[in-house]
């Protein structure tokens, strides 16, 4: 909503062909331009076909925001390896798809800029995190290593670190709702839970040209959880 509100005319991809239709029409009837697309990240040839309908679409494609994710958080004893093998799958291999097969259609458009999802998870280390931590650190190094091959290309590559976020991925992880997630976050520094909106305006400005020397980058939004 952030980015179509900017004048983006965006793809909206999900495994969930509903709840993506949901949103495009919901950027359309605020006055953007977004399409709809089904998309299971874990795919190799969903990726491709994605990329190419956005070129098909629009012509160029110059931002890539990878935001895919789920979390199972359970601890170490209780962790299977079919948990970790999603959580590697979905967290991690998905932004190895996207960037690589975003990468060549930004080089078409001489640039771009890649905003990868990763997560505080990704930068300490927190109980019952094992698989979700290791994967989106991965993220957050991965996102260095494609900033220092890309910038030739004027690719930009940069990573994006939330915390506690009130999210359906927040919310399905909470038993007690969103009091104990307030109460999980009342004695950060600014003592509160984040909005969606928080993490969409730093999206925003790493996808705009006020970010034109920014890569190789992490941007914190956590009300100052990983700075105590």
């Amino acid at each position: 909503m952030a980015l179509g509100r900017e004048g983006a005319r965006l793809i909206v991809s999900d495994v969930d062909m509903a709840g993506a239709e949901d949103c495009a029409k919901a950027i359309r009837d605020a006055g953007g331009e977004a399409i709809a697309l089904r998309q299971d990240v874990t795919s190799e040839g969903g990726w491709k076909e994605v990329i190419a309908q956005a070129q098909t679409a629009y012509g160029r494609l110059d931002v890539l925001v990878n935001n895919a994710g789920i979390a199972i958080l359970k601890p170490l004893d209780d962790l299977t390896l079919a948990d970790w093998n999603r959580q590697i799958d979905v967290n991690l291999t998905s932004v190895f798809l996207g960037c690589k097969y975003a990468a060549p259609a930004m080089r078409a458009s001489g640039g771009g800029s890649i905003v990868n999802l990763s997560s505080v998870a990704g930068l300490v280390g927190l109980q019952t995190c094992t698989a979700y931590g290791a994967a989106k650190g991965g993220v957050r190094i991965m996102s260095k290593v494609l900033a220092a091959e890309l910038g030739k290309d004027k690719i930009r590559c940069n990573s994006v670190h939330p915390g506690f976020i009130w999210t359906n991925m927040q919310s399905g992880a909470q038993s007690g709702g969103r009091a104990s997630a307030e109460a999980a976050t009342a004695g950060l520094p600014l003592g509160r839970v984040g909005e969606p909106e928080d993490i969409a305006n730093c999206i925003l400005y790493l996808a705009s040209d006020e970010s034109n020397y920014v890569t190789g980058a992490e941007f914190t939004v956590d009300a100052g959880m990983t700075a105590v």
